[in-house]
């Protein structure tokens, strides 16, 4: 599974989770996820369906803006 750093500004919807380990395919099934397991996640990474314009996504080290951006099963998404 993928593993999902998460950002000390969305660690009070963790519960203090510093990192996540998450089964997705794409950067969108990422936040997907994200949101089941802890909910308000996409409101605070997304603006309608796409990446907050404020944002950018490191998967495996290639930053990305992309919700289509590919996640792999040993894959660390920042």
């Amino acid at each position: 599974m993928a593993i999902v750093f998460i950002p000390a500004q969305l660690q009070d919807l963790t519960g203090g989770l510093a990192q996540v380990e998450l089964d997705a395919s794409s950067l969108r099934e990422v936040i997907a996820r994200l949101e089941e397991r802890f909910p308000g996640t996409k409101d605070r990474l997304c603006d309608d369906d796409e990446l907050s314009p404020a944002l950018q996504v490191s998967v495996d080290h290639v930053m990305t803006r992309r919700l289509r951006a590919e996640v792999d099963p040993d894959s660390e998404v920042h």
